[in-house]
């Protein structure tokens, strides 16, 4: 996910999976990095998400729960109007993407601009 380091993205991943809020332990446990990892690492992890406001979180006893603040899909629409905001041509970047978009896509977007033009 654009903005996201590798690890910042797998724990993203395990959280948006999940339907409840999770602690670390618990995310520690659903993590599938292919490598060791050590709680606090992913407590580290966490508490950078939230601090970039990816994650929310909620005492539960001594220890905190997190949740994601948006769904992957709003996520990767942030992603795309940060690019399109710091590409220097949104037209061009727009019109490449266009260009490599399937038959499919096309007609979600085309839908998509209907419901747009009629708000």
């Amino acid at each position: 996910m654009h903005g996201l380091g590798e690890l910042e993205a797998a724990v993203m991943d395990v959280l948006w999976r999940e339907a409840t809020p999770l602690k670390v332990r618990d995310v520690l446990e659903r993590l599938d990095t292919g490598r060791q990892l050590a709680y606090t690492t992913v407590m580290t992890v966490l508490d950078n998400l939230h601090r970039k406001q990816w994650v929310e979180r909620e005492r539960h006893g001594k220890a905190y729960v997190y949740e994601t603040v948006m769904t992957r899909e709003e996520a990767a629409a942030r992603a795309l109007r940060d690019i399109l905001d710091t590409s220097g041509d949104p037209h061009g970047v727009l019109m490449h993407f266009v260009a490599s978009v399937s038959d499919e896509e096309t007609d979600i977007l085309r839908g998509a601009l209907r419901k747009k033009r009629r708000r």
